[in-house]
């Protein structure tokens, strides 16, 4: 109950805790002690006022049309008694005193005194309501007299569990609704706002009245509207509520609904009671210790295995790259260690755990016993689901190490390049700024100065020359920056000096020629034959410094197409090599020309050009140096092309072999798959020959070691791509996981078949004649049946399911059977687990007592010495460590209660 002294806008009304009466021992009265005590003096909610003279209004006409009559106010049409005593005479069955026919007001308070009388005679004492305030239409004192009337005889004798009353009603309520989603059912109030609760009880009793899935919690008046209307329609509970009063109260009358629910408990009473007998038992005390081993087992492994899983994970979720090429290595041969010898087990390890869970609960079905439910966390599906995180993080895990290694090579390659450039260059602009910073030209000569600027131009040529190995060393850092390495500050710090350093070379041969050309115009001399040499020597040195540093590039390929483009490059740099030595010599004869004139005029030269540093010694030794390097380029790249070579003799080895394994793997699983369809003979037969096809499958296993030993000399020669062929390593892998998982479970259906077989007594002719209804109807092959496929089969059995009533239930008990979650599909196992429940006996606790009976010579116990002298040892200590001390009036010292421990064996299912 619940209590209406709250907001001062409550009340309460009802028997008080006086008398124990003939109602119960007392009990009636104690529960309404606690929770009807009332004051008179406390005004009525004018809402729940409403709910309650429609509720009761209708409750009552529900007993009084019985005789013919209903009321139409129930604060005015029992003012004289005549209907209140006849509305009592139907709901107990009782003929009560001749009531006074006179209109006087002392005859309506003598009739109501008799109504009340009578009441109390049902042990119901009642506190502070007369027949005086009945008979001048009290509101409140009559909705008080009609829910005491209701709580007598509608709700006090409802018991779940040893509970009463309201408990009792709420508990049952609970149990009902259950199932059903966004209900949860903890008083009379709240919990019946949005209607989901009065339709969940209607739809577990009568599931082809309520189309539950339809309704939604956010449309509360239709859900309320739709289970009042088919209430009345279908189970001839009058409508006692309204749903716009229900939806619009913040906390609807609990006696309303109280009375109302009431209603649906009587209704469905008799289904209450068939729900309520004993289940079907289970195996007995051999079958159970053997079931509880194979528990066990499977919880240590599932245990070790998920343990497996949680060590792995983090590992493999681990993408922190190292900062060098041998570090990232370790890890991929880390983790080629683990694909190739750590993983494996493990897999086998979890087809295992799989195949046990099923043997398992198909021992449990074929001895009736409970399904087993591992403990928290260790379901298959959980199992699944680590398995499936730890292969969505292996996922990409080896190509994250290679992509690493790569990167890391291309940052070491980068960052030899930029210290190369950067060296060369430094070495290039040493004392540069010096030479740039001389004020020679303010005391040289007419021909000094001649030179000097000639001079300065060649300088700027070769300036110009350097800018583009200058923006080359500016990208170079630019990508080692954006390939984030690690000694990027370094790197940063070398290329911001030498561009600083660029930027004012600038500067000062800008200043410095704006010093010699204001000079110029005094200048008319010039060595014209020197200035040809420096023109000519200038840009051929840069060739050379050019060619020097392209010959010494280091060079990282991937494919045959790579390298042959680089030997086609250096094989038309080598075609350019006669031009360039007739340049040379050209230079060189330009200088030879200005020595013979100087001789021949007996013109006495410094020893140097003055317009150039860049000798005939200078020259001659760059283009020696050059004559060097053309051999040494021709060797490195001759040894990269073999290096691909070699590399695409590694491809097309592996891919001959994926392809061969591939379509092997895929061929197997199609035939493992019509294999389980078109299955003949035997289950022996079929079994023997699934173990004969898994050997061979297993007898290919070398075909895929030599595979993977190719495809790692593919991976340690960091090949990445491969182009004659669609199969990797990952997916030849994955497919031969599967084939292995997939013959393995075939097996396992198979020998659960022959378990079936033999615990229920099938014969061979009856299990080929189930497996050809089933294979007739599983058109697609699917390996299950949808609802109208195994409607037919059973009709073609002799199953009496057709569209009827009668059938469609008998239908519907069968679905609920092979289909408990209700997937909408029924596998051939629950199919065969069906069949062979329907037609073979099994054990039952009433035997098993009866056996122990015979044992106990007819006693109510069994003594341990007893069990020890009839059981085998095992069996008979199982029994004793698992047996409750017997504790009936006959009982001795050491009896044990068998009956008891039988009829736990068979486990309970939550009805």
């Amino acid at each position: 109950m619940v209590d209406y002294h709250a907001a001062n806008q409550s009340y309460q009304y009802g028997p008080s805790s006086g008398g124990n009466g003939a109602g119960g021992g007392g009990s009636m009265g104690d529960y309404m002690a606690q929770e009807d005590d009332w004051d008179r003096d406390l005004l009525l909610d004018p809402a729940w006022e409403k709910q309650q003279r429609k509720t009761f209004t209708a409750w009552c006409n529900s007993h009084l049309r019985k005789a013919g009559t209903q009321i139409e106010n129930i604060d005015e049409d029992f003012r004289d008694g005549l209907k209140l005593m006849l509305l009592l005479e139907v709901i107990s069955g009782e003929r009560l005193p001749k009531p006074e026919r006179g209109k006087m007001r002392v005859h309506k308070i003598n009739n109501v005194n008799k109504a009340l009388d009578f009441i109390a005679s049902k042990g119901v004492k009642l506190v502070s309501i007369g027949a005086e305030e009945i008979v001048d239409g009290n509101a409140k004192m009559t909705l008080g007299m009609i829910w005491t009337i209701i709580l007598r005889f509608a709700i006090q004798d409802i018991s779940v569990e040893e509970t009463s009353a309201k408990e009792g009603l709420l508990l049952w309520c609970q149990r009902k609704t259950a199932p059903y989603k966004n209900v949860n059912v903890q008083n009379f109030h709240i919990s019946w706002k949005d209607g989901l609760a009065f339709n969940a009880l209607i739809h577990r009793h009568r599931p082809e009245l309520i189309e539950y899935d339809k309704l939604r919690k956010d449309d509360p008046v239709t859900n309320l509207n739709n289970a009042f209307e088919v209430a009345e329609k279908y189970l001839d509970i009058p409508k006692m509520l309204d749903a716009e009063d229900i939806v619009n109260t913040a906390r609807p009358d609990e006696k309303a609904i109280m009375t109302y629910v009431s209603s649906f408990y009587h209704a469905f009473s008799g289904a209450q009671k068939a729900e309520t007998a004993a289940n079907r038992i289970c195996k007995v005390l051999a079958v159970n210790q053997e079931n509880e081993h194979l528990m066990e087992d499977y919880e240590r492994l599932a245990s070790d295995l998920l343990e497996w899983i949680r060590r792995t994970i983090p590992w493999l979720e681990d993408r922190v790259p190292q900062k060098t090429i041998q570090e990232m290595q370790q890890k991929l041969e880390d983790f080629r260690d683990y694909r190739r010898v750590h993983k494996p087990p493990k897999v086998q390890e979890k087809c295992q755990l799989e195949i046990n869970f099923n043997t398992l609960q198909t021992k449990l079905r074929l001895s009736n016993r409970p399904a087993f439910m591992p403990s928290e966390g260790k379901m298959v599906s959980d199992i699944n689901n680590g398995w499936q995180h730890l292969e969505q993080a292996e996922k990409g895990y080896e190509e994250w190490l290679l992509n690493e290694i790569r990167r890391l090579e291309r940052l070491d390659h980068l960052a030899e390049k930029f210290r190369q450039k950067a060296s060369i260059h430094e070495a290039w602009t040493d004392g540069k700024e010096a030479m740039l910073k001389q004020r020679d030209y303010e005391t040289a000569t007419l021909s000094d100065i001649k030179a000097l600027i000639r001079k300065h131009e060649a300088f700027e040529s070769d300036l110009a020359a350097h800018q583009d190995r200058v923006e080359q060393i500016a990208a170079i850092a630019q990508e080692l920056n954006e390939l984030d390495y690690y000694d990027s500050h370094n790197v940063n710090t070398r290329c911001q000096k030498i561009c600083d350093q660029w930027d004012a070379l600038g500067s000062l041969t800008h200043s410095r020629r704006e010093a010699l050309e204001k000079t110029e115009k005094q200048l008319e001399t010039i060595d014209q034959l020197h200035l040809e040499y420096a023109k000519r020597a200038a840009p051929f040195n840069n060739w050379m410094e050019s060619a020097m540093e392209d010959l010494q590039d280091m060079f990282i390929v991937h494919t045959i197409e790579e390298i042959e483009g680089l030997i086609s490059a250096h094989d038309q740099f080598k075609s350019t090599l006669p031009d360039a030595d007739r340049e040379r010599e050209a230079i060189l004869a330009i200088h030879k020309e200005a020595q013979r004139i100087a001789e021949s005029n007996h013109i006495k030269l410094s020893g140097s050009n003055p317009y150039t540093t860049v000798t005939p010694q200078i020259i001659n030794s760059k283009w020696e140096k050059v004559q060097q390097l053309v051999p040494k380029r021709d060797h490195a790249l001759l040894e990269e092309q073999s290096k691909q070579q070699s590399n695409e003799h590694l491809r097309r080895q592996f891919a001959s072999q994926a392809n061969i394994v591939g379509p092997w793997i895929q061929t197997k699983m199609e035939e493992i798959g019509r294999i389980s369809i078109e299955m003949n003979g035997t289950l022996e037969d079929q079994l023997n020959h699934l173990k004969r096809y898994e050997r061979s499958i297993v007898d290919y296993k070398p075909n895929l070691d030599l595979l993977e030993q190719q495809h790692q000399l593919i991976q340690e020669a960091l090949i990445f791509d491969n182009k004659h062929t669609n199969y990797t390593m990952e997916h030849i892998r994955v497919g031969w996981e599967q084939l292995l998982t997939t013959i393995a479970r075939t097996i396992n259906e198979v020998e659960n078949q022959i378990l079936t077989r033999d615990a229920k007594g099938i014969s061979q002719e009856q299990m080929q004649e189930f497996r050809a209804s089933f294979n007739h109807f599983d058109k697609d092959h699917g390996g299950a049946l949808g609802p109208e496929e195994f409607k037919a089969c059973l009709i073609s059995l002799g199953y009496d399911v057709e569209n009827d009533r009668q059938g469609d239930a008998e239908f519907n008990r069968i679905m609920s059977v092979v289909d408990p979650n209700h997937s909408g599909l029924v596998t051939f196992q629950a199919f065969i687990d069906f069949m062979s429940r329907e037609t073979t006996d099994t054990d039952t606790a009433d035997q098993v007592i009866a056996s122990f009976k015979v044992l106990a010579g007819d006693k109510n116990f069994i003594t341990a010495e007893e069990l020890r002298r009839e059981l085998p040892p095992d069996q008979a200590e199982y029994c004793i460590a698992r047996m409750a001390p017997y504790q009936g009036p006959d009982a001795v010292p050491g009896a044990l209660d068998y009956k008891s421990f039988s009829t736990a064996l068979y486990g309970e299912s939550d009805l």
